[in-house]
């Protein structure tokens, strides 16, 4: 989604900065103005670095992130604060460095990629619903924060979305569920999320690259934009029904019949 946006923001006038662990895969970004630098979200060190050859930052779109879906009983701990630390803490770090420049100069944009996951729980979302959960309120909490002095917290909750987000998903809960009683229903969802990813139902990044536009453009931003297929529609169906009938369909999504389906489709 990052890699989508920033040479639209680029074209709309900014100077970007796209940030990354792996920055030879920025190197594209080269031909639209924009100046790839190397990011761990998670090492302090690394932060430092990248704030001080970007200079004094405007706005900040944080969408580093990645999905680790699994039973909670079968993914380690470990995993999970692996999770909490790139989608959660490292966000909160980026903020935290940022917020003092924003807060002097009385103006400034803080745009985050959640997820409609964040909304509303999926079969096997474990750890990765907490993480977007918790990015939330976080980010609830400082837009409350900032707000007297003139900076904007945004979120952007996209729903279904062609990334490399679904193999990967995929990929993490078929590991952690091999040789356990959730392997069946894990197979089932992992082989639902690669075909539905792969296939044309779900909605282009540029979707998203729009919303993001919005945000960091907008006089007075939304505190949300959903964006997506199917992202306003499991917004309001988590709203409305009873929790035991959202469960209900939620596994029922997760079934080996319907992904027998999806495999017809």
């Amino acid at each position: 989604m990052g890699f989508d946006a920033a040479p639209a923001l680029a074209r709309a006038g900014y100077k970007v900065f796209a940030a990354a662990r792996r920055v030879e895969r920025m190197e594209p970004l080269r031909a639209f103005g924009i100046t790839p630098v190397a990011l761990d979200v998670t090492s302090e060190e690394s932060i430092d670095a990248c704030l001080a050859e970007v200079g004094p930052v405007d706005v900040l779109v944080n969408c580093a992130g990645y999905g680790s879906f699994g039973p909670i009983e079968t993914v380690s701990l470990e995993e999970g604060r692996r999770q909490m630390e790139v989608n959660l803490f490292g966000l909160a770090a980026l903020c935290k460095k940022v917020l003092p420049g924003m807060r002097s100069r009385g103006e400034g944009r803080i745009v985050n990629i959640s997820s409609v996951c964040g909304r509303a729980c999926l079969y096997f979302g474990g750890w990765y619903n907490v993480s977007k959960y918790a990015v939330e309120a976080f980010s609830d909490a400082l837009r409350i924060e900032m707000d007297p002095f003139g900076v904007k917290v945004v979120l952007i909750e996209p729903g279904a979305t062609r990334t490399a987000w679904g193999a990967i998903t995929a990929d993490h809960l078929e590991a952690c569920t091999r040789g356990t009683v959730y392997e069946a229903p894990a197979a089932a969802e992992a082989a639902m999320v690669r075909k539905t990813f792969a296939g044309k139902m779900f909605s282009d990044p540029a979707v998203v690259t729009r919303a993001i536009r919005r945000a960091v453009q907008a006089r007075r931003p939304r505190a949300r934009y959903v964006v997506a297929a199917g992202s306003w529609t499991m917004v309001f169906w988590h709203a409305v029904l009873p929790t035991r009938w959202w469960d209900g369909i939620v596994r029922l999504l997760g079934s080996p019949c319907l992904a027998r389906w999806v495999e017809k489709l």
